[in-house]
């Protein structure tokens, strides 16, 4: 599956089918990440039940702690 992800084309596995299962892709289920699909942002409880398909546009923004 072809998506745009923060900008730049991605091809995806096949297998993922809901952004839950980007999240794992790109190892960022255990993060506190904001998911923008197709310029609506979703709830964390919407990840696993929130299924993709080809060409959506997700922005994905993760907070990096520092000092």
């Amino acid at each position: 599956m072809k998506l745009i992800i923060n900008g730049e084309a991605v091809q995806t596995d096949e297998k993922i089918e809901t952004v839950q299962q980007l999240l794992e892709w790109h190892q960022l289920q255990q993060r506190v990440v904001i998911v923008e699909l197709n310029e609506t942002i979703l709830q964390k409880e919407e990840h696993a039940s929130t299924t993709l398909k080809d060409g959506d546009r997700i922005e994905l923004v993760s907070f990096v702690g520092g000092g």
